[in-house]
């Protein structure tokens, strides 16, 4: 699949379009006869299918070649939108470079569980997303932080012990382990 249209700032030429998906040309390849895809999606045709999506020529993955350097060249300098704009980045880049924009982006949302994309607040069972840019506010007010016990027994407690804590229950069995 390739780069949806719409991230795009200004004119897509027809020719840099994918044949199967029609959107941007992602990791393009070109057939004989002139045709340009997605890698993914020309390989996914091709797998039941012989020919050419867009004139029904033959086609093998054989016959696959390399995007031409002046198409290569016009994609690579095409102005895309960060895919994080809906949580706020306003970069708009050169589509070689956006990968690399991407992968350090200050609003890209956290999820230490699956080194993904999204990700959710660190704190165990907290199941709010942050990006990176708004994660020091949200650990400030996170439910799922440790604090201190407000009665003053000096323990540090979870959101989920702080409804079951009892001061001088902790601070009996502390003096009995001391004993």
């Amino acid at each position: 699949m390739g780069y949806d249209v719409e991230r795009f700032v200004g004119y897509v030429n027809e020719g840099l379009l994918c044949c199967v998906c029609r959107d941007v040309l992602e990791d393009p390849l070109q057939a004989p006869c002139e045709h340009a895809f997605c890698s993914t999606c020309i390989h996914a045709w091709l797998v039941n299918h012989q020919n050419c999506p867009e004139d029904r020529l033959p086609l093998s993955i054989a016959n696959l070649r390399p995007l031409y350097r002046y198409m290569r060249n016009d994609l690579a300098r095409l102005q895309v939108k960060c895919m994080y704009r809906s949580q706020g980045c306003e970069i708009i880049c050169a589509l070689e470079s956006i990968h690399r924009h991407e992968e350090q982006c200050d609003f890209a949302l956290f999820n230490s569980s699956n080194g993904g994309e999204e990700y959710l607040c660190y704190r165990c069972g907290c199941p709010v997303q942050v990006s990176q840019h708004s994660l020091e506010a949200h650990l400030c007010v996170c439910e799922y932080r440790n604090r201190v016990c407000a009665s003053g027994c000096g323990y540090t407690l979870s959101n989920t012990d702080e409804a079951q804590h009892n001061c001088i229950s902790e601070l009996r069995a502390e003096l009995d382990l001391l004993r």
